[in-house]
């Protein structure tokens, strides 16, 4: 996610190939003229992540913009995710291609930059729109007959504003500030060490911890309702299979949304905060990888907030099967 390049004096003498893509030529790593089969097959994997999430994240957009029966809040919030979500795919992932895969991993330039600012904009967005749902789904769970007065699209235009607007603040506050992915040569300056650690806590650690706080939140009420519901139904057999299949739908559903998340970005985040402190960080081709587990994460979002929706799969349908160029298509029932 954070990917500020560190000054790394670089010679053939004291250096290895570290990349499959790199040759090394009189002291300074170049991309190679004939590139392994490796560094083509890796250049293709990232390339169709890419291709991946762009598609995916489109559907999302353009199902909720052309289908009137999604003009809803909720989905409203789900747009800005994917909106989030394909400015990943469509900015950072070929920024990161073609200088974190190669001259980024060495060298400092304005390109490095750029990269950077998008990278930290875009995911941090990402992560923030992921909470404002998790803040939606508590409130139609767990406040269901004041749910509509509270989450409006008054109060979801406040929150997509605000996802973004923060998400540009870090963004800015972490290139000016210095965020270094290196071990520093002698010893931190105080501005990297704030930036190290003050850009993680605001851009992943918070809105997991809220996550996971309300996710929490959400599965205890939504089993004490399949109690209340078996209770009533007088512990009926067949009613305590429908509770229970319920339950385990439920489980199953919160655990893939916070487990896929949790997956794809603590990795990284728990090795750059302590990176500084580091004798011997780890190599740069590792956090890098960390890095792409985290992008991936663009990727998934799609297949976690909007496959799992029928509303999805239903839009998806009425696309490729060519109902959208019908009379009144936009107006279609979908779920």
């Amino acid at each position: 996610l954070f990917s500020m390049d560190v000054d790394l004096v670089v010679n053939s003498s004291s250096v290895d190939p570290i990349h499959p893509c790199y040759i090394s030529d009189n002291g300074t790593y170049m991309f190679a003229h004939n590139p392994s089969v490796i560094c083509v097959s890796l250049y293709i994997f990232l390339g169709l992540l890419s291709v991946i999430t762009v598609c995916g994240n489109s559907l999302v957009i353009f199902s909720i913009i052309y289908f009137r029966q999604l003009h809803t809040p909720t989905n409203y919030l789900i747009l800005s995710l994917a909106v989030a979500d394909l400015l990943v795919g469509v900015l950072v992932f070929p920024f990161s291609m073609a200088f974190t895969v190669t001259s980024c991993m060495h060298y400092e330039s304005l390109f490095c930059k750029i990269r950077d600012s998008f990278d930290v904009t875009m995911c941090t967005s990402s992560i923030l729109n992921l909470c404002c749902i998790s803040i939606d789904r508590y409130h139609a769970v767990c406040e269901p007959l004041t749910y509509r007065s509270k989450i409006n699209v008054r109060v979801t235009g406040v929150m997509i504003l605000f996802s973004w607007g923060v998400s540009v603040l870090i963004g800015i506050g972490i290139i000016v500030a210095g965020f270094s992915q290196g071990a520093c040569e002698d010893i931190c300056s105080v501005d990297i060490i704030v930036a190290n650690t003050m850009g993680p806590v605001f851009s992943f650690y918070l809105p997991a911890v809220l996550m996971l706080c309300i996710y929490f939140k959400i599965f205890l009420v939504a089993q004490r309702q399949l109690n209340s519901i078996q209770s009533t139904n007088g512990q009926s057999m067949k009613s305590g299979a429908i509770a229970s299949k319920m339950e385990r739908k439920a489980t199953k559903t919160l655990a893939t949304v916070m487990g896929v998340f949790l997956l794809c970005l603590s990795p990284y985040f728990i090795c750059v905060v302590f990176q500084p402190l580091y004798y011997n960080p780890p190599p740069l081709p590792v956090i890098e990888t960390l890095n792409w587990l985290t992008l991936s994460n663009s990727m998934l979002n799609p297949l976690i907030y909007a496959f799992f929706y029928s509303w999805f799969r239903s839009a998806v349908r009425t696309v490729v099967s060519g109902k959208i160029f019908h009379s009144n298509s936009a107006n279609s029932r979908l779920f």
